[in-house]
This record gives C-alpha cells, sequence and structure tokens, in this order.
C-alpha cells in the first residue's frame, strides 16, 4: 500500500502528535515522510479506490435474496441478479475489488 501514501504535502492530514517516531506512526496505520519541514509527517493515508463487481464464478455467489425473488426486488436490495445456471443463488452480493 506504498502508493496510498503518494500524497502533496499541502494534502496530507495529521494522523499523529509532534514527535511521534516513524514506528509509531505506522503502527497507527499512517504514513511517516519527514521529507518537507513545517508539514505533517504522520498522516492519514489516500483511501483505497473500491468497486463493486458481480463475480464471475457462480459458485463463489453469496446469496442475498430468498428462492424466487424477482430482478426487481434484487437489485433493490443492492444486489446482482442472474437467473442462470441452476442450482445457485440468482440473486447475490457484490464483490469489492481494489482498483
Amino acid at each position: 500500500a506504498r502508493c496510498q501514501c503518494k500524497l502533496a504535502p499541502r494534502e496530507r492530514r495529521n494522523c499523529g502528535y509532534p514527535g511521534i517516531s516513524p514506528a509509531e506512526c505506522r503502527k497507527a496505520g499512517c504514513c511517516f515522510n519527514a521529507s518537507v519541514p513545517g508539514i505533517p509527517w504522520c498522516f492519514a493515508p489516500k483511501p483505497r479506490r473500491v468497486r463493486k463487481v458481480c463475480p464471475n464464478d457462480a459458485y463463489a455467489r453469496i446469496n442475498c435474496g430468498f428462492p424466487g425473488i424477482t430482478a426487481k426486488d434484487c437489485e433493490r436490495k443492492g444486489c446482482c441478479f442472474r437467473a442462470h445456471p441452476a442450482g445457485v443463488p440468482w440473486c447475490f452480493y457484490h464483490r469489492v475489488v481494489e482498483e
């Protein structure tokens, strides 16, 4: 997750306390970079970019509905709907993938 710490100095949000050590900073899940004086050295990482996808593997589906649920009811619950193949959930949860 190194790239999550590539932030312009002016975009850094402080994540520690004055004098925090690099190890303490990283233990808190934050980024440490002491190359620019006068701005936070311990700062919050960029949020991960994620998107929701409907899994392609029919047998990895996690049921989100009930037998006989309609596509409209399934999508209203925020889930994926594919009426095939038989024997697996047709209404199922998204997977979240990191970009």
